[in-house]
Formats: C-alpha cells, structure tokens, sequence
C-alpha cells in the first residue's frame, strides 16, 4: 500500500491494516452478540434459512482486506467513484465465499464508508480520531456524492421496501451521515457503559435503542410498513421496562428474540448499524 509509510510516520498506531482490522472485528462483534432478535448469533440462525455463524465468518474472511484497502483510498483523497468500485469488488467476494448469501451487503457499504472517513480525517487533523471528525470527514469528501446516489432509484429488496413505504433509505441515511449511528447509537452504549453495563449488556440495549428509531428495510421487506412498526414498539416497549439492565433484562430479550423468529423478521440495518458503533468504540477509544 502505497501510503501505508506516511501514515505509519504520522499517524502510529492506527493505520489503514489496523482500521481494517477494528472494522473486521466489530462485525465480529455484532455476530457474536445473543440474544439478538431474529439474527443470526453465534449459537443459532434466528429467522433465517440460507445463512448461520459459519456463513457469516466465510463472509468476514472475504472482507478482511477490503477495510483496510478503502480506509488507505479514504487517507488517498480518493473520489466517491473509487470508494464505489472498491466496494462492489468487496460485495463480489462476499457472495463468493458465501455461495451467493448476502451476509454483509449492507456492512461493506455502511462500514466502508467509515473507515474510509477515518482515513480522510488521519490525513487532515492527526492525532486520536473522534467521532464529530469522522462525520465531519464524510459530508465534506463525499456527501454530495451520497446525496445523488441516494436519488437514485435501488433494485435491490431493502431499497425498494424505503420506497414502497416511503421510509428513510440506507443510501439516504448515509447521505445524512448516519444520524441513528451519531445521534442514538453511540449516546445509547457510552451511557449503557456509564452506568456500569458489561460490553455485552450495553451492545444489546444499544442495539434495542437503534431497532426503536431506524427505519429498517430490512424489516419493512420482510413485514411489511407493519412488521417494521411492531418491531420498533418492542424494542422501546422493552427499553421503557428497563432494557438489559432490569433483572430479567436478559429473558426479555430472549422473548423478544423469540417473537421476532416467529414473525420472520430480521433487522440487519440495525445490526449493520450495531456493528458500526462497535468499530467507533474501537478506533475513537477516547469518545
């Protein structure tokens, strides 16, 4: 990697392996985590038939160097059109590792995004990285870019499902900056942790706080505009009750989990978004 020298010069200990590898991480993180209402964990496949714990560490070890490439094209001033190519050629690999299983379609975009900002912002100011520097760093690369792209028309499902529902996109979430991963996500685990949550409790009741505002296309796909609603009452009906920290927080989600397979539904946006917080705690260790 051609910038990889500089930013070890300027930049030590983080450098784009070391995004990359927080990055990696941090999905792995967000797999390992139970109980997780309708994803797959670690112990079981929630409410899906064509993936589990295995497809999904098939699909982690496809991915492992496309974090870090991305993130040095970010430390690059690299256009939106080569962040573009670099995660299409990532998705590519993904799917052949899992045999045409989309496990991570929405992380590669999601993720990539960040680590590529995380570049940008080394580059820029040096030090620690914050997280205000790396929303910072993408709206100013590349938010015009995700502005238009998130005017064009999605073939894929969970696209056509914010459109149908006229709900908040991924693609427009991202033009945004992420508002649920900035504005709720990570107030919701520096607080959990605050209060004295172990890192699983405090990655579960974020995760419910994320459920209970994200417009989840992947959930209105599968449910519909209702599925989407109910979801997102259960998850704030069960963070009114006291979330993780009550003292049978753990069984209510487990019910919750329950719930959510018999229903068919899955909210991977949420768990993309999971992830992402997770690799924030892991690069900004100060916020």
């Amino acid at each position: 990697m051609r910038n990889v020298a500089l930013w070890q010069a300027q930049y030590s200990p983080l450098t784009p392996a070391a995004i990359g590898r927080a990055a990696t991480l941090a999905l792995y993180d967000e797999l390992s985590l139970a109980p997780k209402p309708g994803l797959v964990t670690l112990i079981d496949a929630g409410s899906h038939e064509d993936m589990d714990a295995h497809t999904f560490m098939r699909s982690l070890f496809s991915l492992r160097r496309y974090f870090a490439q991305i993130a040095e094209a970010g430390f690059g001033g690299a256009d939106f059109a080569v962040l573009e190519r670099c995660g299409i050629a990532a998705e590519a690999r993904m799917l052949a590792a899992t045999g045409g299983v989309n496990t991570h379609r929405g992380a590669i975009f999601m993720l990539g995004l960040l680590c590529a900002a995380a570049g940008a912002a080394l580059r820029e100011q040096g030090g620690a990285l914050r997280p205000e520097a790396l929303r910072d760093a993408l709206r100013r690369h590349w938010g015009g870019a995700l502005d238009r792209r998130s005017q064009r028309p999605s073939a894929l499902p969970g696209g056509i499902a914010a459109r149908r529902h006229g709900l908040r996109s991924a693609s427009e979430e991202a033009a945004l900056a992420f508002p649920v991963l900035f504005d709720t996500a990570l107030p919701a685990l520096k607080e959990a942790l605050a209060q004295g949550l172990t890192p699983r409790q405090a990655r579960l009741d974020t995760l419910f706080h994320i459920m209970a505002v994200l417009d989840d296309s992947n959930l209105a796909h599968r449910g519909g505009l209702a599925g989407l609603r109910w979801a997102q009452r259960a998850a704030q009906d069960f963070l009114d009750r006291g979330g993780v920290a009550r003292p049978d927080g753990l069984r209510a989600a487990q019910a919750i989990a329950d719930d959510f397979v018999r229903r068919r539904l899955s909210p991977g946006g949420a768990a993309d978004t999971l992830a992402a917080v997770c690799w924030i705690q892991r690069v900004c260790p100060a916020s």
